[in-house]
């Protein structure tokens, strides 16, 4: 997951477009990390060391790891361990966009060290199995939207995005949350969360993302706007949000039920307090997950 939240901080900071991002992005699966990019997020070596081996290697035929050794910069035993380390997606994602040209080895160096100061991640590896440091990212997104990160909205989030991740494709963005007093709707899917607090989740986008999101969830190639658009729609949010009762149930012991989901194809989503959009963007569109209470 924090190759997504890299992502939407490079587009916060105006570093990459999103285009620019969906591309490195959609080579991750085929991407092998190299020897100087994880020397570098292992602050084994600088950005400038690595250029300088890497302009070594243009005019010798040596391997990286041999050069880096005999000009000092790593250690024998500092090869082989970082051979043998699992890399971080999020490490991959910079090292696709330092070969794409977009930025540097000294910026990916720079972004890396500022990205982990502004999420006070100092001396912290960053990696799918430390769900506090999950949780520590997400409460910045209420941050943003000026909403209170209690442990059910982080928890409603978190689910949402490993939902995203493990049914339609790692290759999001989430972008800039705000809260509005009230959502137009485009085309989308709502279902009401009942229990000690009422509310509503809705899943808004135009048909073309919707064709598209559900393509990807029912792995099936539609053509067009439908039925089985719909539905694929309706079953991911009515799965979501059934994953999210069984964890508040297990953890908190609250009674909470799901009421059936609705279409919803214009008109305006209100709510009693207001309106929170977490809007995600994908190479085929933006889909806006809104939660109104």
């Amino acid at each position: 997951m924090f190759t997504q939240f890299l992502g939407n901080y490079l587009l916060q900071k105006g570093i990459v477009t999103q285009d620019q991002l969906f591309n490195a992005m959609a080579r991750l699966s085929q991407t092998h990390i190299k020897l100087g990019t994880i020397a570098i997020h292992e602050g084994l070596m600088t950005a400038n060391e690595v250029d300088e081996c890497l302009y070594i290697q243009t005019r010798e035929d040596k391997r990286f790891g041999e050069i880096a050794v005999a000009r000092g910069y790593l250690s024998e035993e500092n090869v082989s361990d970082l051979l043998s380390k699992q890399t971080p997606d999020y490490i991959l994602l910079g090292q696709n966009l330092v070969e794409d040209g977009i930025i540097s080895y000294e910026d990916l160096e720079r972004i890396i060290f500022d990205y982990k100061a502004d999420n006070e991640l100092y001396d912290l590896e960053l990696d799918v199995e430390n769900s506090g440091l999950v949780q520590s990212i997400i409460e910045k997104f209420f941050l943003m939207a000026e909403m209170p990160a209690n442990d059910l909205n982080v928890m409603y989030l978190e689910l949402m995005f490993n939902s995203l991740i493990r049914f339609i494709g790692e290759d999001f963005s989430p972008l800039t949350p705000m809260i509005v007093d009230e959502y137009p709707i485009t085309f989308g899917v709502s279902q009401a969360v009942i229990g000690d607090r009422d509310y509503i989740t809705h899943i808004d986008c135009d048909r073309e993302t919707a064709i598209a999101f559900a393509s990807r969830y029912a792995k099936e190639d539609f053509s067009e706007f439908n039925e089985y658009v719909v539905a694929a729609l309706e079953d991911f949010l009515n799965l979501h949000n059934g994953l999210y009762i069984v964890n508040v149930s297990n953890q908190q012991s609250k009674n909470i039920e799901l009421a059936p989901p609705e279409i919803t194809e214009e008109g305006v989503l209100m709510g009693v307090n207001k309106c929170v959009d977490f809007p995600v963007a994908y190479p085929f569109g933006i889909v806006h997950l809104i939660v109104s209470y």
